[in-house]
């Protein structure tokens, strides 16, 4: 039986912290940035976590 493989969009879009949760970016910080205040730029640079109730769909996907 071959190997399993993971989803690559997924692993790509997604990183594991530590404890076991996942990091993923914000949308809208790739272009027309010209538009955008400082503080949104800043404000979209953060990486929040993803909702508890869809990680483990995701890691699933990565095969974590």
């Amino acid at each position: 039986m071959p190997k399993m493989k993971s989803n690559k969009s997924v692993a790509a879009r997604f990183k594991l912290t530590g404890s076991g949760q996942l990091k993923r970016n914000r949308p809208g910080k790739r272009h027309k940035l010209s538009k955008k205040s400082s503080q949104q730029k800043r404000n979209l640079s953060k990486q929040p976590l993803v909702d508890q109730g869809q990680v483990g769909m995701y890691k699933r996907m990565m095969f974590v």
